[in-house]
């Protein structure tokens, strides 16, 4: 599958929402409430400082990610990024085509290192995905997630060097 990526703009919210919405509403993946209105995930998503990113294969949208640095003043180096492929899309590199894309634009923008400060333990393909591509597991939070089947599972901290 051939996927390109470029910057989200105005006219992508509604693309955008469409993979947002079943990813939060299962509740499985991402600490958001699973109840969150369009605007307000939207909000979320674009929020202030976020670079955000669509991915696209045959004109459609089936995927987005955003980049934002993970802390301000001295952390200002290391970013975070938040990632969602549509369902359709699973399964077929887009996933890893976004990362890609990250670890390639991030130090341009200044970022040394990118952290993801908390993926549910879970979500095994996010974890082998970003591991595959050198991130380390560098902190676990115990039973920080509530999964909505699973009960309450550990969250984890990764981190990768990006010089």
């Amino acid at each position: 599958m051939s996927v390109s990526i470029r910057p989200a703009t105005d006219v992508d919210r509604p693309a955008v929402w469409a993979l947002l919405e079943p990813v939060f509403r299962a509740g499985d993946t991402y600490a958001i409430d699973p109840d969150i209105a369009e605007p307000e995930a939207i909000a979320y998503w674009f929020g202030p400082e976020r670079r955000v990113f669509v991915a696209e294969t045959g004109g459609s949208i089936v995927g987005t990610y955003y980049m934002v640095r993970n802390q301000k003043g001295g952390g200002s180096h290391v970013c975070n990024c938040g990632y969602i492929t549509g369902s359709e899309a699973r399964g077929k590199g887009v996933a890893r085509a976004m990362l890609a894309h990250s670890l390639a634009v991030a130090p341009g923008f200044g970022f040394r290192a990118m952290q993801y400060n908390f993926v549910v333990s879970t979500n095994l393909r996010a974890v082998a995905t970003w591991e595959r591509a050198g991130f380390r597991i560098v902190g676990r939070l115990p039973g920080a997630f509530a999964h909505p089947t699973e009960g309450f599972v550990d969250a984890l901290v990764m981190y990768r060097d990006l010089t």
